[in-house]
């Protein structure tokens, strides 16, 4: 089969890009996890990152939001521009604080902070210095709203967060992320630990969330992958190999590699 070159992996069909990965490189120590990769992540749509375990796809996510600048020894090499602006977030007078509430993250296991729901949400706007009481109301009913959860919580906003069901704990930390209008919304595995009627409850809630936000999630799920992603990226050895609509990767894969992982000749 032939193999993709680079400017292919970069080919939206006419889809404006909300974020370009380019020659990314990054390292934990002397450990080249990713290499050379090359990637347009395209506007208002869901786009999957998927291949076996170790490839570099939850390294090449935390990238987005510099998380790998909390662990000494790990250092980037390359560029991810924000179309919005142009913004190199990995440039080094770039605050990565600033970095994390353009592009909020979504954590395999629900991670609520031990506050109340009101105040997991509020987080972000209290950070960002917003004191109004007012608007930090308005702000907090709307980012709920939008994950779907408005309606099971709304007498129960000041009940600590512990007290949700899973799912619902997902979809407040989704609500915490949507509170600071982030540009991007970063998922690793957001469903992993949630039963089937939770995991199509959070895939039916991003199929809604791309009308707004540009979403990037890695997932190990196949079906997963195939069910609701509207652009796919396969990555190995922390390479990307292979990048197009979902329906397309799926039903001609050209990288031999990606044809074998689809059908399960490669774990």
């Amino acid at each position: 089969m032939v193999e993709k070159d680079v400017e292919s992996l970069n080919d939206l069909n006419g889809i404006k890009p909300k974020a370009e990965v380019k020659n990314l490189n990054f390292y934990y120590g002397s450990f080249h996890a990713l290499k050379n990769i090359n990637l347009s992540v395209p506007e208002k749509q869901v786009m999957a990152l998927i291949g076996p375990s170790g490839c570099g796809k939850t390294t090449l996510l935390r990238c987005f939001n510099r998380l790998h600048d909390l662990y000494p020894g790990n250092r980037y090499k390359g560029e991810i521009f924000l179309d919005s602006d142009q913004t190199n977030i990995l440039g080094r007078k770039v605050d990565p604080i600033e970095v994390r509430m353009r592009i909020s993250m979504v954590f395999q296991k629900p991670n609520p902070f031990p506050k109340s729901v009101y105040e997991n949400v509020a987080y972000g706007l209290r950070v960002r210095g917003q004191i109004k009481p007012r608007v930090i109301d308005e702000k907090v009913e709307q980012a709920l709203r939008e994950a779907a959860l408005w309606d099971e919580v709304k007498d129960r906003l000041y009940d600590q967060a512990f007290n949700l069901s899973g799912g619902q704990q997902q979809r407040l930390c989704i609500a915490r992320a949507l509170v600071t209008n982030p540009e991007l919304i970063l998922f690793d595995e957001p469903t992993s630990a949630l039963d089937p009627i939770a995991t199509a409850s959070i895939e039916e809630l991003m199929s809604e969330l791309k009308k707004q936000v540009t979403i990037l999630i890695v997932t190990h799920s196949m079906q997963q992958a195939a069910r609701f992603s509207d652009y796919t990226a396969f990555m190995y050895l922390g390479e990307l190999l292979e990048f197009g609509k979902t329906t397309t990767i799926f039903a001609n894969p050209v990288n031999k590699k990606t044809e074998d992982y689809l059908n399960g000749r490669m774990g």
